[in-house]
């Protein structure tokens, strides 16, 4: 899962900014669960079944991560907006 723009080697500062790789880790576990599901949801134990449920738990859980650190992360962009904005307006005033 690479991309252009975020081709840095550190893994911290790829989650919630690389959107190839939400894309694909979303393209994986929406495929997979329905998979899991139709195959193996009457036999749970089987080898195949573990594997593919803990995959499914290992994509959904990396999608659940890089939207957490993206809402973080917008979240804190917008409350530094606003906050510049209203340095703006103090100083306007004056």
């Amino acid at each position: 899962m690479t991309c252009q723009r975020c081709s840095d080697n550190i893994f911290k500062r790829k989650l919630g900014r690389c959107t190839s790789c939400m894309r694909q880790l979303t393209l994986l576990s929406v495929l997979g669960w329905p998979i899991w599901l139709l195959l193996y949801r009457d036999h749970p134990t089987q080898v195949n079944a573990i594997a593919l449920g803990l995959f499914c738990c290992a994509f959904t859980g990396l999608l659940m991560l890089h939207w957490i650190i993206r809402c973080q992360r917008l979240w804190r962009a917008r409350a530094l907006r606003q906050r510049r904005q209203q340095h703006r307006v103090l100083h306007s005033e004056t």
